[in-house]
């Protein structure tokens, strides 16, 4: 596979000069922690294959229309991944950065387009975290009764793995006692409550007007929902850009690595050594 190498210092230079860390992941950075990669049909069918053998996209079950058509085949679905994300241990990487972004004066924050609650597992304060696609970790009223959101974590779903359907009972709102769906944006979601996030993006905004040199190292984040991607360039800041598949780069200054998370984050502190204090 093609690899880009950066000139040699230039990722030394870039980290070294910094004052902040803003850390920016997509999907890409869960898979060395075991997550499923729903990159193409065949990768969800591979992760989901009674949802593969219904004909079913993930574009058509990571909709509100889904807990409307069949609520229990969609609450399969999230509470297949609500477990999984439960019981996953996030890889390494995630202590080497936490570590690194421990060296700068306003150490990191967090812009994630993933929905796993794995950072903040692996000990990033939650104050220092957007997750601009929400969380599993929170439910919402489906029927939109109210904005308010409440933990998941009474929810212990049972699903069977041959027709990927939930078998316990449905999650219902507190308030009304109608369906609950995961605080998450899907596609064609207009009912998302997505004021938590908003929250999360001002006390970014507060946090980078004290910030005059962050560096944005972006992990694992694709071009088909480019939402990470184009959060990180919008910075004004140096990119190093960690991608398997699409590490290219188009500006000047900035530096792409087509590595796995892991191998990334690994050769970042590989570059650096001591030379930050």
């Amino acid at each position: 596979m093609m690899e880009k190498k950066p000139e040699t210092g230039s990722l030394s230079d870039i980290l070294t000069g910094a004052d902040a860390l803003v850390l920016t992941a997509g999907a890409g950075m869960g898979v060395d922690s075991g997550l499923p990669d729903f990159r193409g049909p065949q990768g969800f069918w591979r992760a989901y294959p009674a949802l593969g053998r219904a004909g079913f996209r993930f574009e058509d079950i990571a909709n509100p229309r889904a807990f409307h058509d069949d609520p229990l085949l969609a609450w399969g679905f999230y509470g297949h991944r609500l477990r999984l994300y439960r019981n996953t241990r996030p890889h390494a990487g995630f202590a080497l950065l936490l570590r690194l972004s421990e060296k700068y004066p306003h150490r990191s924050f967090v812009f994630t387009s993933n929905v796993d609650g794995q950072f903040q597992k692996a000990g990033f304060p939650d104050e220092r975290i957007v997750e601009c696609h929400g969380s599993i970790h929170l439910m919402q009223c489906l029927e939109g009764c109210c904005e308010d959101l409440w933990s998941s974590g009474e929810f212990d779903p049972v699903v069977d793995e041959e027709s990927g359907r939930l078998v316990s009972a449905l999650p219902l709102c507190p308030r009304c006692g109608g369906l609950a769906r995961p605080a998450i944006l899907m596609f064609g979601d207009g009912g998302w409550s997505g004021q938590r996030t908003l929250e999360q993006e001002e006390r970014f905004r507060q946090w980078r007007s004290r910030v005059s040199r962050p560096v944005v190292i972006e992990i694992g984040a694709g071009t088909i929902i480019p939402s990470v991607r184009h959060f990180g360039e919008a910075q004004d800041a140096p990119l190093i850009r960690i991608n398997l598949r699409e590490w290219q780069t188009t500006r000047s200054g900035d530096v792409g690595l087509g590595m796995s998370s892991r191998e990334g984050i690994d050769a970042l502190l590989r570059e650096i050594g001591d030379k930050i204090p």
